[in-house]
């Protein structure tokens, strides 16, 4: 039978990419000559810390923008707020989501089941399978998940027939 998963990954690859690319404008722009911020990429964090607030600010939209040119949704990134010490020294930890959470996974299910379609889905973990009994239904569903918003990126992944 006719399947594909649904699933929410960030290219590591692209990740990296944009992380080096932030990196070589820290080190070329003028207001962070001589200055001791940096960004660092471990697993599905970017680690930025900065002098000050404003700096921590700067180093934030670098990075959402080299993320956004790279084409990573920004559905999937969560910034959480910067950690500003009393001598002012700042850190900010930008989480990069990975998988569908089993609310969201819930909710595609849900989304689908509403759909009336002849599919079946089946939670796996962090994807959701769906199967069918031709193409073509397959591809109204992907279709019809395309054109609605949900709270991650949506990717389609193993389509078998």
């Amino acid at each position: 039978m006719p399947s594909f998963d649904i699933v929410s990954r960030v290219s590591s690859m692209e990740l990296e990419n944009a992380i080096n690319q932030a990196n070589k404008e820290l080190a070329n722009r003028f207001d962070f000559k001589g200055s001791k911020a940096e960004i660092v990429l471990e697993k599905n964090e970017i680690k930025m810390s900065a002098e000050d607030q404003f700096k921590i600010r700067a180093l934030s939209e670098i990075v959402m923008g080299k993320l956004a040119k790279r084409q990573i949704s920004l559905k999937n990134v969560e910034k959480q707020d910067p950690d500003i010490s009393p001598l002012g020294h700042a850190r900010q930890v930008i989480k990069i989501k990975q998988g569908l959470e089993s609310v969201v996974a819930k909710e595609v299910t849900g989304f689908i089941r509403d759909l009336k379609s002849k599919v079946t889905t089946q939670i796996q973990g962090d994807e959701v399978r769906v199967t069918g009994k031709n193409r073509d239904d397959l591809q109204a569903v992907m279709g019809a998940l395309r054109g609605q918003e949900f709270p991650v990126s949506l990717t389609f992944v193993n389509f078998r027939d």
